[in-house]
């Protein structure tokens, strides 16, 4: 049963009020990732601690620098059940993990992060991390 979308809101905002936009179904999740160009960060949103903590805060900082990728796009795990999982078969070789942060380039996924790469860092080290990434991939 997916959570109700009341305690979901705050946390999609999050992300939305800085530019990324939301996939709610499979249709939307391969519009953007079959496509064979530019960079796409995908933040799986999730209701959880390490995401209110480190994931959405610390993407939220990766973005003030001047690399950055092309496309911003989010799947809420736990809610948007559909679209998390057609993200999810873009990512393989991974399991699925939320949150989790994943860049693609020109169509390939190039960098993920798991949730356990998440867990117990703080915010501004995964936003460092992310902005190294974006150093070399955008």
């Amino acid at each position: 049963m997916p959570y109700p979308e009341s305690i979901c809101a705050p946390m999609r905002e999050e992300l939305t009020a800085v530019g990324f936009e939301e996939l709610k179904n499979a249709p939307e999740v391969d519009a953007v990732l079959e496509k064979k160009e530019g960079t796409v960060l995908v933040m799986v949103n999730s209701v959880c601690g390490c995401a209110a903590g480190s994931a959405r805060p610390g993407v939220r900082m990766s973005l003030a620098g001047d690399k950055k990728p092309s496309k911003l796009v989010t799947v809420f795990a736990g809610q948007d059940l559909e679209a998390t999982a057609e993200a999810r078969k873009f990512m393989v070789p991974y399991p699925p993990s939320s949150p989790s942060i994943a860049l693609f380039k020109d169509g390939k996924l190039v960098h993920f992060i798991e949730r356990h790469m998440i867990e117990g860092r703080s915010a501004t080290v995964i936003a460092e991390h992310l902005k190294s990434t974006y150093e070399e991939f955008c």
